[in-house]
């Protein structure tokens, strides 16, 4: 009872009202609960999304154990993405949405509304989480990112029966390439080269536009995350259709580490989450998940430098 006033008292001095905000939990308030409220994109396979009203993908999956090693329900709040990441943060860790997008595994009545527990697929990027503003402050002050779980990059998947092989991307001088419109790949292959692909690019609302413009080759390739594309190759079951392997010349990063986001005051919960994420890589529980449905995937760097000693 003490906590619920706890949290009531907080909001009312932050000016926020019961009714559009809520205040972040700790671990014991998680447990305590019964259930853990996770963050995941909405409409965004194979990671998350509704199927026939049943939430499906790589981070519902995994929630679904976070959950499950926690002993609690698991409540999904889907994000539709906003104008960056930092908006996205504070959506779901700190301020929360404007709206509650809230689906419950068990439809019971939920107390905490507009805000996450836990966000998944936030970058675990050093550099990324300690940018500064103007002020010398921290942009994201308020959220902690942690527990790396994949490493993602860049791809590009080809027709074979236009394209004999893509060692470099300079072929798609030549050849059409479909890309989503306003991301990282519409803006490097309009400018990459000093925009010698720019004729040859085509511009979709979707990855998943693009690919069908590739199946029914209107363009001859396309480009995005390569577990994305993995999907759609698996989907496709299209031998014509093949997995390139040229690198990105003056793109800057090309693979990064995706984790989980917590409120950076509630630390405990991030690390037992983060715990039950280690469990699942370690075990090759997580990648056998990936294998089963026919994607591709990638070892954190995180990972990768503890087996070489490195970290």
């Amino acid at each position: 009872m003490w906590k619920n006033k706890a949290c009531l008292i907080c909001c009312a001095l932050l000016g926020l009202t019961l009714s559009g905000q809520a205040c972040a939990r700790s671990y014991d308030d998680v447990l305590d609960s019964g259930y853990i409220k996770i963050a995941v994109y909405k409409d965004f396979p194979p990671y998350s999304w509704m199927d026939d009203g049943t939430a499906k993908g790589i981070d519902v999956a995994l929630a679904r154990r976070i959950a499950d090693e926690l002993g609690v329900r698991l409540d999904i709040l889907w994000l539709t993405p906003d104008e960056n990441l930092d908006a996205d943060l504070r959506n779901a860790i700190w301020r929360g949405p404007r709206i509650d997008n809230t689906v419950s595994d068990d439809n019971a009545s939920r107390l905490q509304k507009n805000i996450a527990d836990v966000m998944m697929r936030v970058p675990y990027d050093r550099e990324y989480s300690e940018r500064r503003d103007e002020l010398g402050l921290l942009k994201n002050e308020l959220v902690h990112m942690l527990a790396p779980y994949q490493r993602e990059q860049w791809q590009i998947a080809y027709d074979g029966r236009k394209i004999d092989e893509v060692e470099t991307i300079a072929v798609f001088q030549y050849h059409t390439i479909g890309v989503e419109i306003d991301s990282i790949p519409s803006f490097y292959m309009m400018s990459a080269f000093n925009g010698r692909m720019r004729d040859k690019t085509r511009h979709y609302a979707t990855l998943t536009d693009a690919f069908e413009a590739m199946q029914t080759q209107q363009v001859d390739a396309v480009m995005g995350m390569k577990t994305r594309i993995s999907w759609l190759l698996a989907g496709a079951g299209d031998d014509n259709l093949k997995y390139a392997d040229n690198a990105f010349p003056t793109m800057g990063r090309q693979t990064w580490d995706i984790g989980i986001a917590i409120h950076d005051h509630y630390r405990q919960l991030g690390y037992a989450v983060g715990d039950v994420i280690d469990a699942e890589i370690r075990s090759g529980r997580l990648q056998a998940w990936f294998e089963e449905h026919e994607l591709l995937y990638d070892l954190p760097d995180y990972y990768r430098r503890l087996d070489t000693g490195t970290e």
